[in-house]
């Protein structure tokens, strides 16, 4: 018989030690390289400017160095990029917000096929208030405030996401190199608040942390999810991802799986686990596993919540539609329920 406290203590112990391991290794590398500010190369950070080409400016002439963002930038929805070995610090007050745009399709931070990157203590707002799209496109959720594609060895510390059209963090394969997966992601202290569609959304990926997450006031359009692991197609994966001390709070549904579009001609094994959730106010579930057909494919694996706690949940128990049982197994145990 296994020893659940083991398995639960297992899952901490690699998670916590892994991003650990990051920030410590962040805070070495930080103290080899020199700080520069975005205003030596020309951001304004006044509130109104569009300081979009000086801060893209910034972190293409700041690799090997600590870039300091300063001030409170404003950008076009055109976005940024991140670049190998970029190093980006938030100083006290320092935040990156949209100007007023007319657009569902956007990423503030691009990671995209890079592979080193840290960042800490970012703000970023993605300005749904703002957002004129067309009626036609409301309905969107691809506005984001980190992009992650294809990159490996990424690590996010403290970051908040807030207002975004579609997800705080999406985290996908590599845009441009066939099944060049996303991995080594550690995400510490994650702050999601009042974005439409997703806090996170893992589309694809393996070797993934988030420790200490919050994911709050998630709503506007569907699934309106603290977190939400959907592969788009065979070509995804999710291995090793594992989900530490998450709390979700009003969303529709706290954390979700969605694994329609992973069933294909190559074999996938799902490795999901989850420890100490904390939902609160999911309108819908607090845990949810879904739209997993396999009609003669193989999907293996397991998905495992241990330990949560569900405040005043409209269901009592994981909400599994449409789902083939010869799946990767799902697992709930020491479940707290608060009314």
């Amino acid at each position: 018989m296994v020893d659940r406290r083991h398995v639960i203590r297992s899952l901490l112990m690699g998670a916590v030690a892994g991003s650990a391991g990051a920030m410590n290794l962040g805070a070495r590398a930080a103290q080899m390289r020199d700080v520069v500010t975005d205003k030596s190369f020309g951001v304004k950070g006044d509130g109104k400017t569009n300081d979009r080409v000086a801060l893209q400016r910034a972190i293409d002439g700041s690799v090997d160095s600590t870039l300091l963002i300063t001030g409170k930038c404003r950008i076009d929805e055109k976005g940024l990029d991140l670049r190998r070995d970029s190093h980006v610090r938030f100083a006290p007050g320092a935040s990156i917000k949209l100007l007023p745009h007319d657009t569902s399709f956007y990423s503030m931070f691009r990671i995209w096929d890079v592979n080193n990157v840290l960042v800490e203590n970012a703000v970023l707002d993605g300005s749904k208030e703002l957002n004129a799209a067309k009626p036609a496109l409301r309905e969107n959720g691809h506005g984001m405030g980190f992009s992650i594609a294809g990159s490996t060895e990424v690590t996010l510390v403290s970051p908040k996401t807030v207002g975004c059209w579609g997800d705080g963090i999406y985290i996908a394969n590599s845009y441009n190199v066939d099944y060049k997966y996303s991995s080594g992601i550690r995400v510490v202290n994650h702050h999601a608040d009042r974005c439409r569609r997703q806090g996170v959304s893992i589309i694809s990926g393996r070797n993934i942390v988030f420790e200490n997450p919050l994911w709050e006031n998630i709503g506007g359009t569907q699934p309106e999810a603290g977190l939400d692991a959907e592969p788009n197609s065979n070509a995804d994966i999710l291995e090793n991802i594992r989900i530490v001390n998450p709390t979700t709070r009003n969303c529709r549904y706290g954390i979700i799986v969605w694994l329609e579009e992973i069933v294909g001609p190559m074999p996938k094994h799902v490795d999901i686990g989850i420890v100490n959730h904390r939902d609160e106010g999911a309108t819908d579930a607090a845990f949810a596993v879904s739209a997993l057909k396999l009609k003669g494919r193989k999907v293996s694996g397991q998905i495992a919540s241990h330990s949560p706690t569900w405040v005043r949940p409209r269901l009592s128990t994981v909400e599994s539609l449409d789902y083939d049982k010869a799946g990767p197994k799902i697992i709930v145990t020491n479940l707290r329920l608060v009314r």
